[in-house]
């Protein structure tokens, strides 16, 4: 079996915004969308998505996570996931978690490589955001760091958020050993 790989440092930011986003958008021309609650998202397809938009940007967590620990985590009343597809595919997901009336963290967003680069990611922020302020919570925290995607920071703050407070941490890259049981679990 191969080494490990080796693990990564990230530089941790945490933001939070406290309105709602002022702008509006379109959705781009000659593009199909449809964004669809998945109150009961199926594991392998969950896993499907969290892989394909987290792949590149190494999200690993919910991956090692066994079945019945990403079930509670999914199935937990106060977590939301919407699915986007963009010409009939599956094509990104936002993820957010009712901590309480006053906060909702936005948990996981991102799109998968063949929606990148359409003109989409901005207008399925701003969508995300739509959903979430619908509850009118008083505060809305994301989290990012400088294994995401290179415009992610920018992008939040673009859309009304602010950076609290920063840190670092480690990543560890999945294995050929754990890329093997997440591809028997799908």
């Amino acid at each position: 079996m191969g080494k490990a790989p080796a693990s990564l440092k990230a530089h941790i930011t945490r933001l939070e915004m406290t309105a709602p986003p002022k702008a509006s958008m379109p959705v781009p021309v000659n593009i199909q969308t449809a964004i669809m609650r998945a109150p009961e998202i199926p594991l392998p397809f969950y896993r499907y998505l969290y892989r394909q938009v987290g792949a590149r940007w190494q999200w690993v967590d919910r991956l090692r996570m066994s079945d019945e620990q990403l079930a509670e985590t999914l199935n937990d009343k106060r977590n939301n996931i919407s699915v986007l597809y963009v010409n009939g595919a599956p094509a990104g997901f936002y993820e957010y978690f009712c901590q309480d009336e006053d906060m909702i963290e936005l948990s996981h967003f991102g799109l998968i490589e063949h929606a990148l680069g359409l003109g989409i990611g901005k207008w399925f922020l701003l969508q995300a955001l739509y959903a979430i302020w619908s509850l009118n919570p008083k505060r809305v925290t994301t989290t990012t760091n400088n294994l995401d995607h290179p415009r992610a920071l920018q992008l939040y703050q673009m859309y009304g958020f602010s950076p609290v407070s920063t840190g670092t941490g480690i990543v560890r890259p999945l294995s050929d050993k754990e890329l093997l049981e997440i591809a028997r679990k799908s």
